[in-house]
């Protein structure tokens, strides 16, 4: 794992939890875009084991789509699943208020959950001091 790897898992973890705070408290729509970003930086650390790295959030999922899901390293449907993140981000971060149900963050956080356990499989889990 190199320590860019390192750090962008370890921002995954707390946005992870930063997701599972906000859901406790009630906040859906922020839960579900903390979810989201716990996705992209797991997306991201990935990317990173071919040396890629992109600006755009839209060219990072082509990337993992493209050679993690649809080449069998991560399940093919986590490539559907951060996009579809990434629409309730949005309408989470700009919709109205309480247009994320609470059912829908659940689910957003077992799948950034998913991903992250992906992660830890694939690239290795983040040392304790890096949290």
């Amino acid at each position: 794992m190199t320590p860019e790897q390192r750090d962008l898992l370890a921002h995954a973890e707390e946005s992870l939890e930063a997701a599972r705070e906000l859901y406790a408290s009630g906040h859906y729509g922020f839960a579900a875009s903390r979810a989201y970003y716990t996705m992209f930086y797991v997306a991201e650390a990935f990317l990173l084991e071919r040396g890629l790295a992109f600006s755009k959030h839209t060219a990072v999922h082509m990337a993992f789509g493209r050679y993690f899901a649809k080449a069998g390293i991560v399940p093919v449907e986590f490539h559907r699943y951060l996009i579809h993140a990434m629409e309730l981000r949005h309408v989470g971060d700009y919709g109205r208020p309480k247009s994320i149900s609470r059912d829908v963050a659940e689910e957003q956080i077992k799948l950034a959950e998913q991903f992250l356990e992906a992660a830890r499989k694939q690239i290795g889990a983040v040392p304790p001091q890096a949290t």
